[in-house]
C-alpha cells in the first residue's frame, strides 16, 4: 500500500480500538482500520473509515453494547 502522506510503498492497515468522547459519553470503537507508514511514521484514517465512524457515532444507541472495563490512571 502506498502512504498518502509520503508516497512511499509499505504502509499497512492495522486494526485498533479508538475512543471518542469522555465520561458518560465515552464510546470505544474496536477494530478500526488505521493506515500506518513505517517510513514517515504517520498514521491516518481513510475517508471511508471516517464516514463509517460517524455513522457508528450517530447510531451508538442502537449499535453499542454496554460493557464494564477496568480503567487505570497514569501517576
Amino acid at each position: 500500500m502506498v502512504c498518502e502522506i509520503c508516497g512511499k510503498k509499505g504502509a499497512q492497515v492495522r486494526r485498533l480500538a479508538r475512543t471518542y468522547g469522555k465520561g458518560k459519553n465515552l464510546l470505544v470503537i474496536e477494530n478500526v482500520p488505521v493506515v500506518s507508514c513505517p517510513h514517515c511514521g504517520e498514521s491516518y484514517l481513510e475517508a471511508e473509515t471516517l464516514h463509517e465512524i460517524e455513522r457508528i457515532r450517530h447510531e451508538r444507541k442502537r449499535l453499542a453494547v454496554k460493557q464494564q472495563i477496568p480503567v487505570a490512571q497514569y501517576c
